[in-house]
């Protein structure tokens, strides 16, 4: 079931034919080497209804495929209550579908998965080194980079962040289901939250 998700992400992500996305697509491993994963589930995946409800026309027959793979997937979370309250963390969780160590299939340089942000849920600033690419495919989200404005981002458009590059998100009345991308030789780190100065 892996192999064919990350056979239908790779077809969608060539039709778009976007020049960001070249780099990623070069780095796509040409084997898929499948290892045992132990499923896991969050409480944001009580929004995959709706999800596949509102999922858009572009990404329809991979939202359908995530829905019905979900329970066999690894959710995961890369932050604890240390570091975000109890309302975020019920509403956030990513599976990696191919990657360097969490993902089903191996990955030397580029890791892919899934994002889901339950409604009225503010991913805070952070930042990682790996390069990445997010794809909304179900549910429109606002996008900060850098400084700048916020930017609502309706499903089917590219959001590149650069290496290091502080980035937020946040969510309106609908979830968000966003496909990611990490492009980097170190695909263990994990992103770092900027802490308000002091």
């Amino acid at each position: 079931m892996t192999i064919a998700i990350a056979a239908r992400i790779r077809k969608l992500l060539e039709s778009l034919q976007e020049p960001a996305l070249a780099p990623f697509l070069a780095d796509w491993p040409s084997t898929s080497r499948q290892r045992t994963i132990t499923a896991s589930q969050l409480p944001v995946l009580r929004w995959l209804p709706e999800i596949a409800r509102d999922a858009a026309p572009f990404g329809f027959d991979l939202v359908a495929a995530i829905y019905r793979a979900a329970p066999s997937l690894a959710w995961r979370q890369t932050y604890t209550a240390k570091d975000l309250d109890r309302s975020f963390l019920d509403n956030y969780g990513w599976s990696e579908i191919l990657g360097g160590g969490n993902g089903a299939l191996a990955s030397e340089r580029i890791a892919c998965g899934f994002l889901i942000l339950g409604p009225s849920t503010h991913y805070p600033r952070h930042r990682h080194e790996a390069e990445e690419i997010y794809l909304p495919l179900s549910g429109t989200a606002a996008w900060q980079q850098r400084d700048a404005a916020w930017r609502e981002r309706d499903p089917g458009t590219l959001i590149h962040h650069a290496s290091e590059e502080p980035h937020a998100m946040r969510t309106g009345c609908s979830p968000l289901l966003a496909l990611y991308l990490w492009r980097s030789d170190n695909l263990a780190q994990k992103a770092r939250l900027d802490r308000p100065a002091t």
